[in-house]
């Protein structure tokens, strides 16, 4: 195996250590020698890898970024031909498997968007160009953003633990947002009438 195969592995290895850790103990649990610990990976292992926590959450920030992105990707291609705007359904999608995800996850991922804020300018520009796509597809750009940050408000709810909705409430509240039957197209504005045109007397 060469070197960089190796290190990707050992990456890929402290992930879902530091996943697993966080999962079952809480993100306050997380240090270098339990991950190094869960992992297998040695100590110095780790840390030619990452030089310190900080490093890792950023890692972790990165997975988890790239798990939503491949989870939206892998939508569109089996179902987005379902939908009217594919790119709005998939982010509600996604926000629906936020919810699913571990809650410690959630909380450790908004701790470093809140300790660390530069970490978040990758997250920021995906979401940027995403809202950018949902508007090139949207029939009603406001009635889809709309949408969006609907779904976007029942996940982050969910994951601070201050939704009042049941589970069943809010996949119900997802469900109604991606069916596109509840958002038909707008229907055409009516032709303005004519004026009626004023005769003209012959003059006398």
């Amino acid at each position: 195996m060469d070197n960089t195969a190796r290190s990707e592995r050992t990456k890929a290895a402290v992930i879902q250590a530091a996943l697993a850790i966080i999962a079952r103990d809480g993100a306050g649990r997380l240090t270098l020698d339990a991950i190094a610990k869960e992992s297998g990976v040695s100590k110095g292992g780790l840390l030619h890898q990452f030089t310190n926590k900080r490093a890792v959450l950023a890692a972790l920030l990165e997975y988890q970024a790239d798990y939503y992105t491949r989870f939206a990707e892998a939508f569109v291609e089996a179902q987005g031909a379902d939908y009217a705007e594919p790119a709005l359904a998939a982010q509600i999608a996604v926000f629906r498997e936020v919810v699913k995800g571990s809650n410690s996850i959630a909380f450790a991922i908004l701790a470093v968007a809140a300790q660390e804020p530069t970490f978040m300018s990758p997250v920021r520009v995906r979401d940027e160009e995403t809202v950018a796509l949902i508007l090139k597809q949207a029939r009603n750009p406001a009635r889809s953003l709309s949408r969006l940050f609907s779904a976007r408000g029942l996940a982050l709810s969910a994951m601070l633990g201050t939704c009042p909705l049941g589970d069943a409430e809010r996949e119900q509240m997802f469900d109604y947002l991606l069916d596109d039957r509840n958002w038909p197209a707008d229907p055409a504005a009516p032709a303005p009438a004519a004026k009626p045109r004023r005769s003209r007397r012959p003059p006398s």
